[in-house]
């Protein structure tokens, strides 16, 4: 007997992922997500991010997510196959991943909180470069980083916006996370940190009045932000589960490779 016995399915709505889905409809005796022992997830990286969301919001975090790509990317999913998702499930490879948790303070001095599966980034709203001090565990490492903003990332999202920002790559189980300026002014030549994944990073907004800052959480935007604080929540660790002949971590291994 398998140990994913009811499973959920969910599609992305665009026209191929609503297609699979049709196709699958019969395959099995599909159970509400909130029931379920593992989740199927067709559509791409952003839906799988969705999908991933949607189970830190309900207190789920602990049910596994197999996903098969009907996107673009599809860095986070399996490939699509429409036979043999019994066998697959029982022979997938988990991955855990531990999300950030962000405390963001506005200009106006609501809080608001908010967890990041890859990364949180403050960018600049407006012309204006942004101004921000950097701290790490309470110490201001940086007094005035002026850039279009800066970003932290988790190992599992180190190869997408953090990587195009030209930040590291980071290997899953590294236990690193990746502070990386988006064009930085000054100082021109900085070009971030790889910080132990216990580490409190502080990202303070100066002048935001004249400069102002948003913060963005994977897919959630908060305008107009004085302080963003950001950490690792392990206590809610999510598990992706992997074909492993395609596996998530030699996926991140051989993007270190690609010209």
């Amino acid at each position: 007997m398998s140990q994913y016995e009811r499973r959920a399915l969910v599609a992305s709505p665009t026209a191929p992922a609503q297609a699979a889905a049709a196709e699958l409809a019969d395959a099995a005796d599909w159970v509400d997500p909130a029931d379920a022992d593992v989740i199927i997830a067709l559509g791409g990286d952003g839906f799988m991010l969705q999908t991933l969301h949607g189970l830190l919001d309900r207190r789920r975090p602990t049910v596994p997510v197999f996903g098969m790509n009907l996107g673009t990317v599809g860095f986070m999913m399996n490939e699509w196959r429409r036979h043999g998702i019994g066998e697959r499930l029982d022979r997938a490879k988990p991955f855990k991943v531990t999300p950030l948790a962000a405390t963001v303070t506005g200009m106006d001095g609501r809080i608001h909180h908010a967890p990041a599966i890859n990364e949180v980034s403050l960018l600049r709203e407006t012309r204006q470069t942004a101004k921000l001090e950097v701290s790490v565990n309470d110490r201001i490492v940086m007094p005035e980083l002026a850039c279009d903003g800066i970003l932290v990332a988790t190992p599992a999202g180190s190869t997408a916006y953090n990587l195009s920002a030209q930040g590291p790559i980071l290997p899953l189980g590294s236990n690193m996370l990746a502070l990386t300026p988006i064009s930085p002014f000054r100082p021109r030549r900085w070009r971030g940190a790889i910080l132990p994944d216990k580490a409190r990073i502080s990202l303070r907004v100066l002048d935001g009045a004249k400069r102002p800052v948003s913060a963005v959480a994977d897919q959630r935007e908060f305008r107009d932000v004085a302080e963003v604080a950001i950490g690792i929540d392990r206590a809610r660790e999510l598990t992706l589960l992997f074909d492993p002949e395609h596996a998530l971590d030699d996926r991140i291994t051989m993007e270190q490779f690609v010209a």
